[in-house]
């Protein structure tokens, strides 16, 4: 794959810090929705059970994959970065009802032939990727009353829409940027429930005690349980303060038009280390 997001996302792979042997609980699996080590939700949130079929958009070395793999679920990892699926196929060789592949996540689901019980992203793709194309395409694969999650840092105030992030090469190089898509909790609510999700919510789960002061973004929805397909609805919304001032939204995943947000505010910062993966 030659595409300069995956070459980008290797370089940030070489100042990503492994994933520990084992968590505060002697445990050789687990999942992270935050990124601070043992905190935060756990994997109940994406409302599965053994057998269960799950899609982690942007999973890294492959450690929350892993764990639902291993407490039974068939889990797919799908991320850009060659050096990082390496990393996840090195720490879990063999590791049965885990399967990998190196793709960009709109592509990967637009040629998905499953549809899946759930579909998470930690500080992975969901960040990273417009959701006026990212929400419809999961919608599209997702079974009736299956979960959509993601997780990501919170935006900082006054800075929403689609921001740069950087990453840093070498000294004599220009660093590697990288587009994320920042809004408030109520904000992403909104945006998920014109894209037809149900079952909405979205909030900043605080960090454990201590110096610590950010928080983590945590979103979640699903898909009803009522007729495949949606009609195309268009309408212009006025999104709550710290979000989308006016954005037209089309329901339809299946609809050639985008839908654009406008932005209110820039801002550039580096790519943040996400959860142990």
């Amino acid at each position: 794959m030659t595409d300069t997001r995956s070459t980008a996302w290797d370089t940030y792979s070489q100042s990503k810090p492994q994933r520990r042997k084992t968590n505060a609980n002697g445990e050789t699996t687990w999942f992270n929705w935050t990124q601070y080590p043992d905190h935060g939700p756990g994997v109940d949130v994406l409302r599965l059970a053994p057998g269960d079929s799950v899609l982690d958009l942007g999973c890294g070395s492959g450690g929350n994959a892993a764990h639902l793999a291993a407490i039974g679920m068939r889990a797919v990892g799908v991320d850009l970065s060659a050096r990082q699926l390496d990393k996840a196929r090195e720490r879990w060789p063999g590791m049965d009802g885990m399967e990998l592949h190196q793709a960009d996540a709109l592509a990967h689901l637009k040629d998905a032939v499953t549809v899946f019980d759930a579909v998470y992203s930690v500080f992975g793709a969901a960040w990273f990727t417009d959701p006026g194309l990212l929400l419809p395409a999961v919608h599209a694969n997702l079974k009736p009353g299956g979960v959509f999650a993601f997780s990501q840092r919170p935006p900082v105030e006054g800075c929403y829409g689609c921001q740069a992030s950087y990453i840093p090469r070498g000294p004599d190089e220009d660093p590697a940027v990288v587009k994320r898509w920042d809004y408030e909790p109520a904000a992403w609510e909104l945006i998920l429930k014109e894209q037809g999700y149900a079952d909405v919510s979205a909030s900043v789960i605080s960090p454990p005690p201590g110096s610590r002061r950010t928080g983590t973004l945590f979103v979640r929805g699903s898909r009803d349980h009522g007729p495949e397909g949606h009609l195309v609805l268009r309408r212009t919304v006025r999104a709550p303060a710290g979000g989308v001032p006016h954005h037209s939204v089309h329901l339809n995943p299946t609809s050639p038009d985008a839908v654009t947000f406008t932005r209110s505010g820039r801002l550039s910062t580096r790519v943040p280390h996400p959860p142990e993966e």
